[in-house]
């Protein structure tokens, strides 16, 4: 902390510099958590729309399955890429432009005519969105030191389950509205969900602040304190593990990480889109379906909640990221098993809440050594690598499906991906094991980083 008065006043004390942090924390995160809920929404949404559009555009389980995927092939090739743009634009540029291109061609996936359109449209999608998830990362280095960087990516992951638990009863309902204005169902879901991200993108540009410094609702002793802070944290980081794009390109433990991820994102998205028409197979209306699928998510968001509270209270976070991925497995193997609707919705359930446990805590670990450059490449590589397992998860899913005509064959190859992950968890260790850190507030999600 600097002790040179500014303007004939004292610098901040801690204490001052935690109020700081809380008034940033909330400044920032509601708008961002918002965003997040839509990207989510427009990724997944085909789930639901697939129920009636994979007949009209002529979609078997493995094509739909394919296209669906290809989202996160764009994604993957343009994630890193686009996080180093954002750092030469600034994260309220970028951002913005981001969900704009994002939601416009969520909209022109609504005209789609058949499987090749469809598929290159969601590829684009990719392409348009890459960069969002590692962008709001490292945007959040820019802005929390440690436990509130950890508290501000646990509550913003919370944007999953609450973009299932919003977002799945609005899509069994709109499913339910034919020949609006000329669309057919799922087409006017698609352009429905659509038009929030366009709005937002272009709020983004009045909302977001890139960093302290430019931020005129902090006062000159708030804008010097939380800069030093956040530097000082930044040299700390730089000297034990590196800040140069290298440094994390060539750090073993980020591509271990990488493939982590992949593999919860196998289950995450593979399961997550196939949802809908799981419930559906199940013989229930498209009203109910959205109904329903909301439930395992309702159950994931309390979930995550309590698990990454108990994470954090722990000097061991290995248990708590491969517990979570091992449940998440023992769940599917347990839906391929029951015949019984409810059963198999509640073994369900246990994954989706599993995997969103996993999500809630691993995070904390690669911010916990990675920062500069660094952080900027290696969050990127982190989650494009993962998220190849979004176009794995359904693929996969799609084409075992085609073969056995029944959805217990995926649910076992997808619960062996999740087991792999457990076993790379396992062999990797805990590179953040620190002191337990005790809660600052909020809900208590708050995977420990670094203080």
């Amino acid at each position: 902390m600097s002790q040179t008065p500014l303007g004939g006043q004292p610098p901040l004390t801690d204490a001052e510099g935690e109020q700081v942090l809380h008034r940033a924390l909330w400044r920032i995160l509601p708008f961002i958590f918002a965003c997040y809920v839509i990207s989510y929404l427009d990724r997944t949404n085909v789930g639901f729309a697939a129920i009636s559009m994979n007949k009209d555009l002529g979609l078997t389980a493995t094509m739909f399955g394919w296209a669906a995927g290809l989202f996160f092939f764009g994604y993957f090739i343009f994630e890193i890429p686009s996080n180093l743009l954002m750092q030469r634009f600034g994260a309220r540029i970028w951002i913005a432009r981001i969900m704009i291109s994002w939601g416009l061609i969520s909209m022109a996936t609504a005209f789609a005519t058949g499987p090749v359109s469809f598929s290159i449209l969601r590829f684009l999608l990719g392409v348009a969105e890459a960069g969002f998830t590692p962008g709001v990362y490292l945007y959040f280095t820019y802005w929390f030191p440690g436990k509130w960087r950890a508290k501000a990516t646990a509550a913003f992951l919370l944007g999953i389950p609450t973009a299932n638990i919003i977002g799945s009863p609005l899509s069994g309902f709109l499913l339910d509205i034919h020949d609006f204005m000329g669309l057919k169902n799922w087409q006017f879901l698609l352009v429905v969900e659509a038009l929030p991200a366009v709005l937002l993108g272009i709020l983004c540009l009045f909302v977001l602040v890139d960093s302290p410094a430019k931020a005129r609702w902090l006062s000159t002793r708030e804008r010097t304190w939380l800069t030093e802070r956040l530097a000082r944290e930044q040299r700390e980081i730089g000297a034990a593990h590196g800040s140069t794009l290298r440094a994390a390109l060539t750090n073993p433990k980020v591509f271990v990480l990488a493939a982590i991820n992949f593999c919860g994102i196998v289950g995450s998205v593979g399961i997550g889109i196939w949802m809908p028409q799981i419930i559906k197979s199940l013989g229930m209306q498209n009203t109910t379906v959205g109904l329903v699928a909301a439930i395992p998510y309702i159950l994931g968001a309390v979930a995550m909640t309590l698990w990454a509270r108990q994470a954090n209270l722990s000097a061991h976070r290995l248990p708590y990221v491969a517990g979570a991925l091992g449940l998440a497995a023992c769940g599917l193997v347990g839906a391929a098993l029951s015949a019984d609707p409810l059963l198999r919705m509640s073994c369900l359930s246990v994954t989706v809440a599993s995997i969103l446990s996993f999500q809630a805590t691993f995070w904390a670990i690669p911010s916990s050594f990675l920062t500069g450059r660094a952080a900027a490449g290696g969050l990127a590589l982190i989650v494009s690598i993962g998220n190849l397992g979004g176009f794995v998860g359904p693929f996969a899913i799609g084409l075992v499906k085609d073969a056995t005509q029944s959805y217990s064959g995926p649910f076992y190859v997808v619960a062996s991906v999740l087991a792999l992950g457990v076993v790379m968890m396992l062999w990797l260790g805990d590179p953040s094991r620190r002191a337990p850190v005790k809660p600052v507030g909020g809900t208590g999600l708050e995977p420990a980083g670094r203080t």
